[in-house]
């Protein structure tokens, strides 16, 4: 008797530890070429944003999820040859917004860049982003939050689903 209890709270533990904080689903972009798994159903929005001298017009699609943000932003330059000082100024915006530092650098050109920093409240954050060149196309891939909750699974599901079409 005592060994079904002890397997019936075993099955519902494993039932609740399932239970998905993140309901992945692919999304395409809007004005961008790229494809990528959301934990949520996301927004899409667009701005106007200096970027290395240039106004550029950069196009979100952002979700949230468990207290972690992610999105995709974009930027298509005129210019491909400035595709490098762009990706580097988003580098260093994100950096500047968190008043961070990279933890971990990039291994490769489109690799994950690891940042750790504080939001304007004082909260400390994680960020893992991706600055990634395409053409004219410049791409960031970000994802944000308290650093227990943006385990290195989350990650490694989000950045590795980034796909240009």
């Amino acid at each position: 008797m005592l060994t079904k209890k002890i397997l019936s709270t075993a099955a519902i533990l494993m039932l609740l530890a399932c239970s998905p904080q993140f309901d992945w689903r692919e999304v395409r972009g809007n004005d961008a070429p790229f494809r990528v798994l959301m934990p949520a159903k996301p927004a899409s929005f667009g701005r106007d944003m200096q970027l290395a001298g240039l106004t550029l017009n950069m196009q979100m699609t952002a979700a949230d999820a468990a207290g972690v943000n992610f999105a995709v932003g974009s930027v298509r330059l005129d210019d491909p040859g400035k595709a490098g000082v762009v990706a580097e100024a988003m580098k260093d915006g994100m950096l500047k917004n968190i008043h961070g530092q990279i933890t971990q650098a990039a291994s490769s050109p489109d690799g994950i860049v690891e940042m750790q920093g504080k939001l304007p409240d004082g909260e400390v954050v994680t960020m893992a982003a991706r600055f990634i060149i395409r053409g004219p196309r410049v791409y960031q891939v970000i994802a944000i939050g308290p650093a227990k909750k943006l385990k290195q699974d989350v990650i490694d599901t989000y950045m590795s689903s980034f796909k240009t079409d």
